[in-house]
């Protein structure tokens, strides 16, 4: 058998494949990427089990704990568990501590499979403080530099283009504005900040010690950042990306209109999937009703629903640009050219797309 496993750093850079064996209550507060989760204890049994250790202590918990899963019941979880271990032969097994309910696992998987499988030691808790540890440590470690620039200017495609770039609105699966949210929905907390350590871990494990993300307030969407990344961010130095307001409204009517009535299409089907695209797209515009301003979200939710309407009924979407550029002149560019004026002091470099990736490519190579 191999070793149960300590070494957290070598499991998220190799991918390991792992079975979560907590209850699903736990598991869906957050886990790891690679993980299916394959409880000991449904969260009944554990709620009972828990409630027992407390009055009882722990003795009387594992005996209750072994009365709720046995016979048949526990020949299903059992079977489930080998069918993973056996699939997966380079993986690991886990619970929240790395302790009676891991090696419960383990034991029955050898009595009742024959299959000897290791688990991690210090289970879910030390896997997850590693990854938080892995994200402070870079942002006390690494070199940092933000992209910044008004809305639709194409920071993420600047990001995209960089080897050494951390994508928060990719894991946070939002695209970071008012009208950011897509088709799917946005990953738990937890789930967050893990993938965007492990992303971090395996970018420094290449030799990257200088990282590019784009400026962002404290939230995407639903998603925080870690703390100290954001304070980090309130101090790191800026370039600041240009691009002239045609080309911004183009970018947003292919992000925020083409691309993401073409997401809800594709998980809903024709109809339902415009219709869901239709809401979405308005209700955006409602989140800001009070910064608009009565008469101004009116002008604008009468374009707007009229142009839903041509794309809807005739495929054409060029309606859409006259309530883009008016939001973006009127709304965003103002607050945008204030956030430059106090951050003037960090910005290094200033251009359009390609020779705003050019510098960061030579400032990355120093």
């Amino acid at each position: 058998m191999r070793d149960n496993c300590s070494d957290y750093r070598q499991i998220f850079l190799n991918d390991s494949p792992m079975m979560d064996a907590r209850a699903p209550v736990e598991f869906n507060k957050g886990a790891f990427p690679n993980v299916v989760n394959l409880p000991l204890m449904t969260d009944i049994e554990r709620q009972k089990v828990g409630t027992c250790y407390k009055q009882h202590g722990q003795d009387a918990a594992i005996k209750l704990g072994h009365q709720l899963v046995q016979g048949k019941t526990r020949e299903e979880r059992v079977q489930r568990w080998a069918e993973f271990a056996t699939a997966n032969p380079n993986g690991y097994l886990y619970c929240f501590r790395g302790g009676l309910r891991s090696q419960l696992v383990q034991e029955w998987l050898k009595s009742d499979a024959g299959i000897e499988y290791p688990r991690v030691v210090g289970g879910y808790k030390a896997m997850r403080n590693f990854l938080i540890d892995t994200t402070d440590q870079a942002v006390a470690q690494c070199n940092f530099v933000l992209v910044g620039g008004m809305t639709g200017t194409g920071k993420t495609e600047v990001i995209a283009q960089l080897g050494n770039s951390l994508d928060l609105e990719g894991h946070a699966n939002h695209r970071g504005s008012s009208f950011g949210k897509r088709a799917t929905g946005q990953p738990m907390q937890i789930d967050f900040e893990n993938a965007l350590a492990i992303d971090i871990l395996k970018k420094r494990n290449a030799g990257m010690e200088q990282f590019v993300l784009e400026d962002e307030g404290r939230i995407i969407g639903k998603c925080s950042l870690p703390l100290p990344l954001y304070e980090g961010m309130q101090h790191f130095p800026l370039v600041w990306l240009e691009d002239s307001v045609e080309g911004r409204t183009t970018r947003i009517l292919q992000d925020y209109v083409i691309d993401l009535s073409a997401e809800f299409i594709n998980l809903q089907g024709a109809e339902e999937g415009f219709k869901a695209f239709a809401e979405r797209l308005m209700q955006s515009l409602t989140n800001i009703q009070k910064r608009l301003g009565g008469e101004r979200y009116q002008r604008l939710a009468a374009i707007m629903q009229q142009a839903l309407l041509e794309q809807e009924t005739q495929g054409d979407v060029s309606l859409h640009r006259q309530w883009i550029e008016t939001l973006l002149v009127e709304y965003y560019d103002p607050m945008y050219v204030f956030q430059r004026e106090n951050k003037a002091g960090r910005i290094e470099f200033v251009g359009e797309q390609a020779a705003i990736v050019e510098f960061l490519q030579h400032r990355a190579a120093k």
